[in-house]
């Protein structure tokens, strides 16, 4: 049984560059213990998914997302 290919977002959206600003974006490839989803599981193309990594990474860093989602809520 084939599976339907992955698209990736940003190639059809034709995004160049993927901002760290943009934390609901980056939140959305980030799981509930903070780990980045892998490109077979999101879809995204090799060359955005690097971009994607240090976005999220730089994100952190200077804490506009979280490292852990607060799951004392």
């Amino acid at each position: 049984m084939l599976k339907k290919k992955r698209i990736c977002r940003f190639c059809e959206e034709k995004i160049l560059y993927i901002d760290y600003k943009d934390e609901k974006k980056l939140q959305r490839f980030t799981t509930e213990q903070g780990k980045i989803i892998p490109r077979r599981t999101s879809g995204t193309c090799a060359k955005h998914q690097r971009q994607l990594v240090k976005a999220i990474k730089l994100a952190r860093e200077i804490a506009l997302i979280p490292y852990v989602a607060d799951l004392t809520k």
